[in-house]
């Protein structure tokens, strides 16, 4: 038998339990990290014990949605559960996107329970020098 001394993570399970499994209409969350590396905006997802073919990613426009579920795992008739605390359901997290990042060429990968998609700075909104004319000469500016 497990004992909990965690009151906040008891009520947090609580709360889940009451509020059911996510649905395909009303999803629950999935922890994430975002950051910018180089050339390239990553976008780190959290979904152990999710198949690859589970996971849904879709870029309409701007708006990028990531979708997964989480089902339970087959159990042997005489497994008897004593403390269930990983959330099962349907997961997703939708981004707005800026218009600074190029959604044609987002790259996807999955390993050890973590999708981590890198999404390409747009040409466009990257950094460059401009020349200024003054007079009959030219001047470049760093910008």
């Amino acid at each position: 038998m497990l004992m909990r001394t965690d009151p906040f993570r008891e009520l947090d399970r609580l709360t889940q339990q009451l509020m059911g499994p996510g649905t395909w209409s009303r999803p629950s969350a999935m922890p994430m990290d975002a950051y910018r590396e180089g050339d390239e905006y990553v976008v780190a997802f959290d979904l152990p014990g999710v198949t690859a073919e589970a996971i849904d990613i879709d870029v309409e426009r701007n708006m990028l949605t990531v979708k997964a579920e989480r089902r339970p795992v087959a159990k042997a008739d005489d497994v008897q559960m004593e403390l269930s605390e990983r959330p099962l359901g349907v997961f997703s997290r939708q981004i707005v996107l800026a218009d600074t990042l190029d959604t044609e060429h987002i790259q996807a990968d999955y390993d050890a329970g973590v999708l981590i998609l890198r999404i390409p700075i747009a040409e466009r909104a990257k950094p460059r020098k401009i020349s200024i004319g003054v007079g009959s000469g030219h001047k470049e500016i760093s910008g």
